[in-house]
């Protein structure tokens, strides 16, 4: 077992055997089927035929050993290789297959209920930092999830991204799920929702957007995962200078 990184109570390790991979799949079975109240899966494994093909990062309890988060990382060379990714089933990712830098999806990013989220958070970007310099990735994608499927229940959410973080035209994904959620207008005599407060993010969409990512123009409904997620981007070269500063102290 190869130690990525240690901060405090957390250490970061990429998965050595099958043994490793079932355990991530069993925190993902937890924290995306049970706690989402979904039917429990065979051998409590969430799976799919993308793991075979991923990198798995685990973020273990330093002195127990307990799973404490994970996520799984695709490394695609560039672009032109965009439709093996799991996020090019749910959106169309074609003005992307011009991009010409390496390209590092993030998946399945999930923490134990028992955890500290921030620290699971902060333990997982210092490794995805190391992993992101030592292979030169130019941007980081996926999806960021946010729970249900009714789209009334994050209506503030999506104004806000739709307002503030959509991403550049040049690589804005289409639609190409059955159900999606515009953001945008409203439609005919429908109220706008009350503004309370800050919006609630996903606390993984939430580093993103600090470090400059952005957004599709639209939320995919998964009812098989029982979430509505949004294509999220983020290019390593547009990260401010100060947070990227910050993220190499952690991950050294």
């Amino acid at each position: 077992m190869t130690v990525t990184l240690r901060k405090g109570r957390y250490q970061a390790r990429m998965a050595d055997g099958p043994a490793d991979i079932a355990a991530a799949q069993g925190l993902r079975h937890l924290c995306f089927v049970e706690r989402a109240g979904l039917a429990v899966r065979p051998g409590r494994l969430e799976h799919d035929r993308f793991d075979a093909v991923c990198h798995h990062l685990l973020i273990e309890d330093a002195q127990t050993g307990d799973l404490a988060g994970c996520c799984r990382l695709l490394v695609l060379e560039s672009g032109s290789e965009i439709d093996a990714s799991y996020s090019a089933q749910s959106y169309d990712l074609d003005r992307l297959k011009c991009y010409r830098g390496r390209m590092l999806e993030l998946g399945r990013f999930c923490v134990h209920p028992a955890a500290s989220n921030a620290d699971v958070l902060r333990v997982a970007w210092g490794a995805l930092t190391k992993f992101v310099d030592r292979l030169e990735v130019k941007m980081l994608f996926g999806c960021s999830s946010f729970p249900g499927t009714d789209p009334v229940d994050h209506r503030n959410a999506f104004d806000r991204l739709a307002e503030r973080h959509l991403g550049p035209a040049e690589w804005q994904p289409g639609i190409k799920a059955k159900q999606v959620v515009r953001f945008g207008p409203r439609p005919a005599g429908q109220a706008p929702a009350k503004r309370v407060g800050v919006p609630s993010l996903p606390p993984l969409l939430r580093t993103y957007l600090v470090m400059g990512g952005w957004v599709s123009d639209h939320a995919v409904v998964d009812p098989e995962m029982n979430t509505l997620h949004v294509f999220t981007g983020l290019e390593v070269g547009a990260i401010p200078e100060a947070r990227a500063q910050a993220l190499r102290a952690l991950a050294g």
